[in-house]
């Protein structure tokens, strides 16, 4: 998928500190763009002396005057020369006339984007964020409207000055954090909220408070509703009071309150704050209900990989009492399969997802051939080149087991009675998983492959479950080389760049 370090990487002139920096700030951009209640893009400085979109979001409480997201889009010529103005001087440059947009009039206005370095020292700008705001917008005669638009002039602002992100500051963009149309509080420099949404008097109510948050010292409020309460975090006078750019979050009423805090800086003091709210009780019901789940998913399968082992044992039981050699080779074989199996649901009852990581659940399948080279006075070299990568589990048990099968065969059959290697070769691409097994054996009686019960089953895996292809040849070296090759349909194909073209 293209994203902004992509592009920044290819196209811009930026630094790797310069490129975290709008990776941070990117986070907070659907944030910035409710409360401006417009259109919010951010803009890079390309090699050629242009401009490339590398973020853009679309207010959720406005309507949107680009119809298609415009990241991986050069800047309009027309629009050129209000950027270059803001990136020059560090100011805020607003159009005094209305920008356009396909038919779209719009206000444009264009902020510098700076960084704070190690000493906390302003560097740049480097970067551009431009706001987009309908000609018709009524939005700000509304007392809503206009404490949003307040809010966000002071959030570009700091912007300018390095100031947000704050270094350490809550992520943006995380499960649960506070939107901006979820409820919002100003604060003033002595702690008395001047402004609370009507969402955030509703969160309130919820919980108990019926009186109004606005006159009120918002950390005062939130101390008598937890008041009695011993877990209750430090911090959270310092986030109610807008002093600490910080995310917590409190219990009252049978209810969970997150609350988020930036602090609101001008002229290098701070003047007050914000205070984002949100009622996430939903929300943690269902991650609690998922942990459970998980949890659950994770005994399953640890259950199945102990009764697998258990039949594992069995089979080596009954090969050990086993008369006729070709009965203690077929239970062998069959005791193989089984372990195979078992240490893919040994790998998923350990994480907490239905992801595995393939080259762990190998390195312990080449365990099974080695322990095939000492029941036929073997001595094998296997030699892994390359990563599998992580796969899901209804990839990862039947390539396991065609595995197990493909090189157990080539000791077992390859490298009797003799000393040899096994090289395993893994490449993937985002489509493609292709492996090579190649052995420094006998090779293929008559040239050919056989067409017996290991072959059946590998050839019904390979091509049947994971809808590969297989091919068994000889190998320059006087082996045999199996080649397979595994389309991975379960990865979508978003890392294709997307086209730049001009706005």
């Amino acid at each position: 998928m293209a994203t902004l370090r992509n592009f920044a990487t290819k196209y811009s002139t930026l630094d790797e500190e310069e490129i975290e920096w709008l990776e941070q700030l990117a986070r907070d951009w659907q944030l910035l763009a409710d409360l401006a209640l417009s259109d919010v893009v951010l803009w890079v400085p390309t090699r050629e002396g242009d401009y490339l979109a590398v973020a853009h979001s679309r207010p959720a409480g406005s309507v949107t005057l680009f119809y298609r997201d415009v990241i991986g889009d050069y800047l309009r010529s027309d629009w050129k020369g209000l950027v270059d103005e803001a990136m020059q001087t560090g100011r805020c440059v607003v159009s005094t006339s209305p920008a356009w947009y396909e038919e779209n009039p719009m206000g444009l206005t264009a902020y510098s984007v700076s960084r704070l370095n190690g000493a906390g020292e302003r560097v740049g700008p480097f970067a551009v964020a431009t706001v987009h705001t309908s000609v018709a917008d009524t939005q700000t005669a509304s007392r809503i409207g206009a404490a949003f638009r307040e809010v966000a002039d002071d959030l570009f602002d700091m912007i300018q000055m390095g100031l947000f992100p704050a270094p350490g500051s809550s992520r943006g963009g995380e499960q649960g954090n506070p939107r901006a149309s979820d409820g919002l509080v100003r604060i003033a420099l002595d702690g008395v909220a001047t402004f609370a949404s009507p969402n955030t008097q509703t969160t309130f109510n919820r919980i108990g408070y019926r009186d109004e948050i606005e006159g009120e010292n918002f950390s005062e409020v939130i101390a008598e509703i937890v008041k009695g309460q011993f877990d209750t975090n430090e911090s959270l006078p310092l986030i109610a009071q807008g002093k600490v750019a910080k995310r917590t979050e409190f219990d009252a009423g049978g209810r969970t309150i997150a609350l988020r805090s930036i602090p609101v800086v001008r002229d290098g003091a701070r003047v007050g704050g914000v205070v984002l709210t949100r009622d996430v009780t939903e929300l943690r019901q269902q991650a609690q209900e998922l942990i459970t789940k998980d949890a659950t998913i994770r005994e399953i399968h640890h259950r199945v990989k102990n009764n697998l082992q258990t039949v594992a044992s069995l089979l080596r039981v009954q090969a050990r009492r086993a008369r006729s050699e070709e009965a203690k080779q077929v239970l062998g074989q069959a005791m193989r399969r089984v372990a195979a199996i078992a240490v893919v649901h040994d790998t998923l009852s350990t994480g907490l997802s239905q992801i595995v990581d393939f080259d762990k659940v190998f390195d312990r399948v080449v365990g099974l051939a080695a322990e095939v080279a000492s029941l036929h006075n073997t001595t094998v070299h296997p030699h892994k080149q390359g990563k599998f990568g992580e796969l899901p589990s209804e990839y990862a048990t039947p390539l396991a087991l065609a595995l197990t099968e493909i090189v157990t065969n080539a000791v077992e059959h390859g490298l009797a009675g003799r000393e040899g290697e096994v090289f395993i070769n893994a490449d993937r691409t985002d489509q493609l998983l292709a492996v090579e097994v190649i052995d420094t054996g006998t090779g293929l009686p008559g040239g050919t492959v056989g067409d017996g019960l290991g072959t059946q089953i590998v050839r019904t895996l390979i091509e049947g479950e994971l809808g590969g292809s297989i091919v068994w040849g000889p190998d320059e070296r006087g082996g045999t080389r199996v080649a397979i090759q595994v389309p991975l349909h379960w990865i979508s194909a978003q890392t294709r760049e997307i086209p730049r073209i001009q706005v």
